[in-house]
């Protein structure tokens, strides 16, 4: 199904900020500009610019327009609903070290459909609390599939518009199905160092694959918690 006017200017947006053209903070063309451009009314771009917004993209300045956000938000693993807005959970975050390839833990090889010794696309990324401190250390494994046609996927930095857009609007590929694996243990002395716990201490630990309508994989990501840190609260009707 095509896109419409203004989703087409959102994502055509999307690129642009993700190929650099505009930098954390840097103003985007202003709405009388973009309607000139794609000749289109000033409504439509505002609609575009809604949809930006609420993917936590670009944020509005008073009397100056829109610029892109200069901490872009990310979300733990897993706990992805359908019907969620992207921000659901989200908070900021950093990267940690580059992207590397290497051979992913076993559980996440299977998830990914990896053959013996097949390398993966790693990205980790360390969430926070709203004060700054650890909240949760997630690695993130993209199979070559993905990250061949991805390239800012192995770039040190983070993406305004985030992975999954980034990845749906390069490969034309989007989640369809996911699945999230919850188990406890206790932390590994680099976990705790990064979490800043000390030993022994308990994580909670998410294994969080998605796949595509075809039912390829599309990224198997753990996240580590503290456990004093872990809540999951979910809602369901009951009774016939």
């Amino acid at each position: 199904m095509p896109l419409l006017k203004y989703e087409q200017i959102a994502e055509s947006l999307r690129a642009r900020i993700t190929e650099g053209e505009f930098g954390p903070g840097e103003l985007l063309p202003s709405g009388r500009e973009l309607a000139e451009e794609w000749a289109v009314s000033r409504a439509t771009v505002v609609k575009a610019m809604d949809v930006l917004r609420n993917d936590g993209v670009v944020v509005a300045r008073q009397g100056s327009g829109f610029a892109v956000v200069e901490r872009p938000l990310a979300r733990p693993a897993g706990r992805r609903r359908p019907d969620g807005p992207r921000l659901a959970g989200a908070a900021a975050y950093r990267l940690l070290g580059n992207p590397v390839k290497e051979v992913p833990p076993s559980r996440v090889a299977n998830a990914l459909d990896l053959t013996d010794g097949e390398h993966a696309l790693r990205r980790t990324r360390l969430m926070l609390l709203d004060d700054g401190s650890p909240a949760s250390l997630v690695d993130a494994w993209f199979p070559p599939s993905v990250s061949s046609r991805c390239p800012r996927l192995a770039a040190p930095e983070p993406l305004a518009e985030g992975t999954t857009r980034y990845v749906a609007r390069r490969t034309g590929r989007s989640p369809a199905a996911g699945t999230d694996l919850t188990t406890a243990r206790l932390a590994t002395e680099s976990e705790a160092g990064v979490l800043g716990l000390g030993l022994p201490a308990a994580v909670v630990v998410v294994l969080h694959s998605a796949r595509d309508e075809a039912g390829a994989a599309l990224v198997c990501e753990i996240g580590v918690t503290a456990a004093e840190l872990w809540e999951d609260e979910v809602d369901y009707p009951m009774g016939s």
